[in-house]
């Protein structure tokens, strides 16, 4: 017992280290050559930097840094939620449909206007691209919802969830084959996923999201550990299941809708770092899973963030393929895998 608590205290001590390593190391590398004391000349000696250094630290890596950040920290939590609560090790934060839904919502606004042959400035289609993948992700929480209060068995929701994203499909790729290609090409784009296009107003918007879709796990940790056991017990000792769902899926909701909105639809993290943190703790202890996934969330999306830049090079990867790089094996591991990770 107490050799697991000081392994547990000495992997939360590491990953807070490393996070903050890698947020640092996120400022400092890139196409540019930037020193530590240029970024500390920054923040506390203004008129010691060059403009140019100054610009390229406050309007572009802090900026992508924070987005890294706040996207690692949603999709961990919000996989470890849809794992526990669909009792499936492959389900992610996208399952119920969320991000098939914001996709829907931007593919609706980028294609749709380029069908009808609708123009818009590129600070206003910006804005429009976030506000139609918010609006898409919100209508299908709001279906859920909906069919989680009138259907009792779990795992009807998910194969609803799962048809939802097969009609959103198909009513994207319609859109794809009747829209221009510099429609097109921006819709690819967007779904290839982008850290760096968020304003610090965006980010202060993104960081109350993720602190209300974390204050709404922590009050279901609980409930989230009993369910655990089954439904049937969950119920025998006076767990509401209805709620218990609705505050899941709000939770995730929120986490994934406003990532999807301001970064696109970034895979594979919200799978694989759940699976990480059960293997690196060995509890199955949602008190120790979700900050284990925070900072595990952190670390590999900062990690990724770095990578994606090619630091030395002028060209920057889409994060997606990054990130794909990090989750396949861990999920080709967990298919293979017969063994149990927690105790």
């Amino acid at each position: 017992m107490t050799n697991n608590r000081f392994r547990t205290k000495f992997y939360f001590g590491i990953l807070s280290l490393t996070a903050v390593l890698f947020f640092v190391l996120d400022i400092v590398l890139g196409s540019v050559s930037i020193s530590l004391d240029e970024i500390f000349n920054v923040f506390f000696s203004a008129d010691k930097v060059d403009t140019h250094i100054s610009n390229i630290i406050i309007n572009f890596r802090l900026p992508r840094a924070c987005v890294a950040l706040l996207v690692g920290v949603s999709l961990s939590v919000s996989g470890l939620q849809m794992q526990t609560i669909f009792r499936n090790p492959l389900a992610d934060p996208y399952i119920l449909g969320v991000s098939s839904g914001a996709g829907l919502g931007v593919a609706l606004f980028l294609l749709g206007s380029s069908i009808f042959s609708v123009i818009l400035p590129a600070v206003v289609s910006n804005f429009c691209i976030a506000t139609a993948a918010f609006v898409g992700s919100a209508l299908t929480l709001l279906l859920i919802l909906i069919v989680s209060i009138r259907i009792r068995d779990i795992m009807t929701v998910l194969i609803f969830g799962i048809m939802f994203s097969g009609a959103a499909t198909a009513i994207v790729g319609l859109l794809q084959y009747m829209s221009s290609q510099s429609a097109l090409k921006t819709f690819v784009v967007w779904t290839l996923g982008n850290l760096g296009s968020a304003t610090f107003d965006e980010i202060k918007v993104m960081f109350i999201i993720t602190l209300t879709g974390l204050t709404i796990v922590v009050f279901s940790i609980k409930k989230l550990n009993v369910l655990l056991l089954g439904d049937v017990y969950a119920q025998t000792v006076g767990v509401n299941l209805k709620m218990t769902r609705i505050m899941v899926f709000v939770s995730t909701s929120l986490l994934t809708g406003h990532v999807v909105a301001f970064c696109g639809p970034i895979g594979f993290i919200g799978i694989a770092v759940p699976h990480i943190a059960r293997m690196f703790f060995r509890r199955a202890d949602h008190r120790i899973l979700f900050p284990a996934c925070i900072l595990l969330g952190a670390n590999i999306m900062l990690f990724c963030d770095i990578v994606s830049q090619l630091p030395g090079y002028s060209m920057v990867l889409p994060v997606n393929v990054v990130v794909a790089f990090v989750g396949i094996p861990v999920i080709i591991w967990i298919i293979l895998s017969n063994k149990k990770i927690v105790n």
